[in-house]
């Protein structure tokens, strides 16, 4: 929320902690007052400069490794949109005045991403944290050597932290990996054969541990009607992409045996309630019966699919959502419409990686969705899929899971 009348450049500068802003190539764009007090530098010697050019390493120091922790840290950071609080560094700046002169420092660092309205990390927020007076008290008298004894357990315990940290990463990218690789085995490409002509797109997000729940599914049905379904499982990771493939196999199962799309709703929420992790699950099921040229729908939360007409005017089917999987205390039957369609139409099925953007009303995703779909409705179904996920994902990558079904009826 932003309250008007207030001067967030003004807040910015008032902020008792050192702050900078730094662009994703490490370049300074602002600093705050205490930034500037802390380093003893000016805004104009910061602004417009790589940051390791203002404060490279000492080269006095063979140990010194502040330099390289840090770019370390704010790379990672500019790539994975993840926030990272770093050990403690010792990180020496040289005197203005006395050139080839250093003073011994030491810094608690924290980096964290600041996202553009693209869902892109934009900038990077530096805050640091002066602990070098903390430090030398605990010198005491005989304070070179204490100091010293203290300077090499902070660079153990710093390594130490360090290697932990790696391990973890690659532990969450195996995990990812893993993840990804179970959810393209139970998300396969739709039959090149039967009466429709359909597209599906998976894409995951780009941010190393966000492997999401996302799925969808078709099912040819007896009569001349195929199902299509899209859902997101709540959560992240491995365990997440289990609960997907379960919920999946469920709802294909329900909607070959129950009359209707919301009566299959209805029993995949009973079976979610056995299912660790599948609570606030969204799913929207639709069946399409060829012979009338009707759709039957009906929706656990999720986000309304879209009817373009052969006209070129857009539809959403919203007209029978309820709650998503086990958020009434007590089951009850969920609602169903239906919708006409004519030969050259198009249904489009996904999720919210499409349109969700950070900062933004869900709804002006929705609406540029439409506008894409009024703009290339006459495109074949591969070639629209390709072009709503170029046009409406950022360049950057989405930082939510996708999943897209696109359906010419």
């Amino acid at each position: 929320m932003r309250y008007p009348g207030i001067d967030y450049e003004a807040v910015f500068d008032a902020l008792p902690g050192a702050v900078a802003l730094l662009t994703t190539d490490l370049v300074y764009v602002d600093a705050n007052d205490a930034y500037l007090q802390v380093s003893r530098r000016t805004c104009e010697q910061l602004v417009g400069r790589y940051l390791f050019d203002v404060f490279p390493d000492n080269p006095n120091e063979p140990t010194a490794t502040g330099t390289r922790n840090l770019e370390r840290s704010l790379r990672r950071v500019a790539a994975t949109g993840e926030r990272d609080t770093m050990a403690l560094q010792r990180y020496d700046v040289e005197y203005l005045d006395r050139p080839g002169e250093w003073e011994e420092r030491y810094w608690s660092p924290v980096n964290v991403p600041v996202f553009g309205p693209d869902g892109r990390v934009a900038v990077l927020l530096h805050r640091v944290e002066e602990v070098t007076e903390l430090i030398r008290a605990r010198g005491g008298r005989n304070g070179g050597d204490q100091a010293r004894v203290l300077e090499a357990e902070l660079y153990t315990r710093a390594r130490e932290l360090q290697d932990v940290n790696d391990r973890l990463r690659q532990a969450h990218a195996r995990e990812r990996e893993v993840a990804l690789t179970l959810q393209a085995a139970m998300l396969p490409a739709p039959s090149p054969g039967g009466r429709h002509r359909a597209a599906v797109r998976y894409r995951p997000s780009v941010r190393a541990l966000n492997v999401c729940g996302d799925w969808y599914d078709l099912a040819e049905l007896p009569g001349g009607h195929l199902a299509v379904a899209v859902g997101d499982v709540v959560g992240h990771g491995l365990h997440a992409a289990g609960v997907m493939g379960q919920l999946r196999s469920a709802l294909s199962a329900a909607v070959r045996m129950a009359d209707g799309p919301a009566a299959a709703l209805d029993a995949l929420g009973l079976y979610a309630r056995s299912v660790d992790g599948a609570e606030s699950t969204t799913a929207v099921q639709v069946v399409i019966d060829w012979n009338s040229q009707t759709l039957a729908y009906s929706s656990a939360g999720h986000l309304p699919p879209v009817l373009l007409h052969a006209d070129g005017s857009v539809e959403f089917l919203d007209r029978a959502t309820d709650p998503p999987l086990g958020a009434r205390p007590e089951p009850a039957p969920r609602p169903q419409a239906e919708s006409a369609f004519a030969q050259g139409a198009t249904l489009v099925l996904y999720t919210d990686g499409l349109v969700e953007r950070r900062g933004e009303d869900i709804d002006t995703g929705i609406h540029r969705l439409a506008d894409c779909l009024a703009r290339h409705g006459t495109a074949d179904a591969e070639a629209l899929a390709d072009i709503l996920l170029a046009e409406l994902i950022p360049t950057g990558g989405n930082t939510d899971d996708t999943a897209l079904v696109i359906i010419r009826l």
